[in-house]
Formats: C-alpha cells, sequence, structure tokens
C-alpha cells in the first residue's frame, strides 16, 4: 500500500492581504482627517478670537466643517461682520459662504460667497450688493496672493438725503501679490485689476458719458503690512505715517469713444486726503465736469510740456498737462478745475 503525500496549503495572504492593507490605510487616512478637522476648528476660533480683539466680529452662523476624506470644508448659512475701527459700527452680511482646504494642499484656500449681500456704513449710508458668482482665492505661502473673480456684480449706495446711485460690472478680477524682487522694507505688494461692462455715475457725470467702460490697472502698493489691520482709519493713518505709496504703473480704460491710458504716484495728505501726481493721455473726451474742452486739453499738453505714457502715442492719444491732487483739490497744470474738493478718507 502506498503511502499518501498530504499536499501543501497554498497561502491566501496574496487574497486577503491587500484588502486588509487597504482597510489598515483607511482606518488611518479617517484618524488624520479628523485630527485635521480638529486642528482647523481650533485654528478658526483663534483666527475669530483675534479678530475680535482687533474690533472686528465674525459670525458664521450654523457652522459646520466637513469634506471628508480629502477636503476640510467650512460652511455658514451665513456670514456676517461687524466693525467699529469706523467709529459708527460697519455691518455686512451675505448669504451662504464656503471656505475650502485640500488636506494634501493647506496652503491654499478657496472661498466661495453667495449674494444678496448688504452693508451698514457709517453716516447712515448703506450698500446693497448682488452678483451672480463670486470665488475668491488665498494662498500663504511665498509669495502670498490672493485672487477674486464675481460676475454681474452690481453696487446700490443709498445716501440719506440723496438719489441712490447703482455701481456695476458685468465682470470683475482681482489679483494681489506680494512683490519678491523689491526690497522686504518696502512691503510691496502687487496689484492687477480687469473689469468689464462697468457703470460708475461719478465717472459718468465727470465725462457726461454713461456708456459702459472697461479698466484695467497695474499698481504696486508699498508698506502693505499697514492694511493687515483691515481697511479702517487705524490702517489709513498707519499707511501714511510709514509713507505708503500707491505706484500706479498702468492705467488704462475705455468710455464710449473716451479712452485714458495713465500711469503715477498716489498718496495720503496730512489732511487725509488723496494727493499725487498722474501722467495721463486721452482721446474722445468732450468735457469734464460739465466744461466744454473740445481739443484745449491736448493745447494745453503741449504748452505745458505734458509727456505721455509710452504706449499712449501708439494708440493715437493726446498727452494732458500733469493732473495733480493736492489739499482735494485737482489741477490741470497750473489750472485748478472747478469740481468739488475731494472729501478725506477718514
Amino acid at each position: 500500500m502506498t503511502d499518501t503525500i498530504p499536499t501543501r496549503r497554498q497561502s491566501r495572504f496574496w487574497l486577503y492581504g491587500p484588502t486588509l492593507l487597504l482597510a489598515i490605510l483607511a482606518a488611518a487616512w479617517s484618524v488624520f482627517w479628523f485630527y485635521a478637522r480638529g486642528r482647523a476648528a481650533t485654528e478658526i476660533d483663534a483666527a475669530l478670537a483675534r479678530e475680535a480683539e482687533r474690533g472686528r466680529t465674525w459670525t458664521c452662523t450654523d457652522r459646520t466643517i466637513g469634506g471628508y476624506p480629502f477636503r476640510i470644508e467650512l460652511r455658514c448659512s451665513t456670514l456676517s461682520l461687524t466693525s467699529t475701527r469706523w467709529g459708527d459700527a460697519v455691518r455686512i452680511e451675505t448669504g451662504p459662504a464656503v471656505a475650502v482646504g485640500q488636506v494634501y494642499s493647506p496652503g491654499l484656500v478657496i472661498f466661495e460667497l453667495t449674494g444678496p449681500a448688504k452693508a451698514m456704513l457709517p453716516e447712515g449710508r448703506s450698500l446693497a450688493l448682488s452678483w451672480t458668482n463670486l470665488d475668491a482665492s488665498l494662498a500663504w505661502r511665498n509669495p502670498e496672493r490672493f485672487a477674486l473673480v464675481a460676475s454681474d456684480l452690481t453696487g446700490v449706495l443709498t445716501t440719506p438725503g440723496a438719489n441712490p446711485e447703482t455701481w456695476s460690472s458685468k465682470t470683475l478680477e482681482a489679483h494681489l501679490r506680494r512683490n519678491p524682487s523689491r526690497p522686504a522694507t518696502d512691503q510691496a505688494v502687487d496689484i492687477a485689476i480687469a473689469a468689464k461692462g462697468t457703470s460708475l455715475p461719478p465717472i459718468d457725470a465727470l465725462l457726461g458719458n454713461t456708456d459702459t467702460g472697461e479698466i484695467n490697472l497695474q499698481a504696486t502698493l508699498t508698506q502693505a503690512e499697514s492694511f493687515r489691520k483691515g481697511f479702517n482709519p487705524d490702517a489709513l493713518e498707519s499707511w501714511r505715517g510709514a509713507n505708503g505709496v500707491f505706484d500706479m504703473t498702468r492705467l488704462t480704460s475705455t468710455k464710449g469713444k473716451a479712452r485714458v491710458d495713465g500711469a503715477g504716484l498716489l498718496q495720503l495728505d496730512a489732511t487725509h486726503r488723496v494727493a499725487g501726481d498722474l501722467r495721463l493721455a486721452a482721446a474722445g473726451i468732450d468735457q469734464i465736469g460739465g466744461i466744454r474742452i473740445g481739443n484745449l486739453l491736448g493745447g494745453l499738453g503741449g504748452l505745458f510740456g505734458a509727456r505721455a505714457p509710452d504706449t499712449a502715442t501708439a494708440q493715437g492719444l493726446t498727452s494732458l498737462p500733469p493732473i495733480s491732487l493736492r489739499e482735494g483739490r485737482v489741477f490741470v497744470g497750473p489750472i485748478r478745475l472747478p469740481l468739488q474738493p475731494l472729501p478725506p478718507l477718514y
């Protein structure tokens, strides 16, 4: 009789091992995600506390933090900000808000706001805002960057004793980036703003032109750390005291047949008004502040030796005399325009 040799049982590791390994990884990732969620909640609470100490109170109604497995999502059914830094309280309220950060990219946060929004401003003024889409992103890794994109943006400013003003833009893009090439002591931030289909009542009244317009602005703001305090009188005074400059490297604007191309430097003076000098070239402007000018500005430009921006001649623009803002008044060369004085910002 022949003995039977027992057969060796085949290992089932390769059958169950990958599944077991996947389960272990999923459990470990879940632990990490809940840890990251807890850290995010702690950081949010700390940031809100710091803001409250600075006079800004944020309220996130029905706050939830989710986004498992790969995102951290902060959701608010409404978002509001109350600031006491302007003397009279300023309150801004908007609809649902979402802030999203990827677990694997913690240096970037994306925001989405749903309108409408309303701002209660000093001196009894109010601003009602609406839009179709409004998205923003913030990156705090070098270089720091912020971007905002909005479409069908409309603002209605109501002032006691005056007719409401409606400001609008079909599209709006704004980009801010810490300038990596300038000295750290400059605290320089590059700014780029592009708006299409704009309607701005003060510009309409100034030029006597109600056509929609287009604006492109490139500038550098120095001593920008002052605005970490927010945009309020304390921040503006800190910026003025640090000799901050708004270096407008390129401004192009069209409004119907009117076109403007320019550059210049702006600051705040001791009376808290905007001051500085601008170099402009223009075409298609028939009046300023209700005064018919025809070719007057071009003639004055030649008389006072105006120097246009580099691209003006190629675009068929006429150099204008130097534009100066001093003590709230607007001067074209030595001539003061009969306009209302610019109000102090604070």
